[in-house]
């Protein structure tokens, strides 16, 4: 952790500390406490629905081939708004619904987004899986045959001890 950020760690709760003493005194015990479950009710409802857009919109821009690495970052931005939210007070709240007007994450991209390399690589191209089965030489892998125990056994002279087959196990002694 860098040195800059614990003086901000120490004196960050006792800055909410003081808003919500403020807070009490201006507009009173009850009034208080409504803002801070109401922002927190605020938050997780404001995170449904704008997350479930994000969600939305990544969804196209993946069908659409394209990356949507803005997408991405907003999405984030949108979940560390909502748990800001959800945190008990009022610098939190502020900084979380700020994050949640499409403006300020704009602004953010803007100062953030030179730093962000979203890359491709070749195996994202394709949408295949085949079970990490390869062929040779590029080829398709032929079928999978899934035996049980009953239906596979060796013949006597394949697992003898003049077999040249590194595979060919010691001969099991049956009773």
């Amino acid at each position: 952790m860098r040195f800059f950020l614990l003086p901000i760690l120490l004196l960050w709760p006792l800055a909410e500390i003081t808003g919500f003493v403020l807070v009490g005194r201006a507009l009173g015990l009850w009034v208080t406490l409504g803002l801070v479950v109401g922002t927190a009710i605020l938050g997780a409802f404001l995170l449904r629905s704008q997350g479930m857009q994000i969600l939305k919109q990544i969804s196209a821009e993946s069908r659409e081939g394209r990356m949507p690495g803005r997408t991405l970052v907003d999405g984030a931005m949108i979940v560390v708004a909502g748990i800001l939210l959800l945190l008990p007070g009022f610098l939190t709240d502020i900084i979380g619904l700020a994050l949640f007007i499409p403006f300020v994450r704009s602004f953010l991209w803007s100062l953030i987004g030179r730093r962000i390399v979203v890359v491709r690589t070749s195996r994202s191209t394709g949408h295949h899986y085949d079970g990490g089965r390869t062929g040779p030489a590029g080829q398709k892998p032929g079928p999978v045959v899934d035996l049980d125990e009953e239906d596979f056994h060796r013949d006597g002279n394949s697992s003898g001890s003049g077999s040249s087959s590194p595979w060919a196990g010691p001969k099991s002694r049956e009773p």
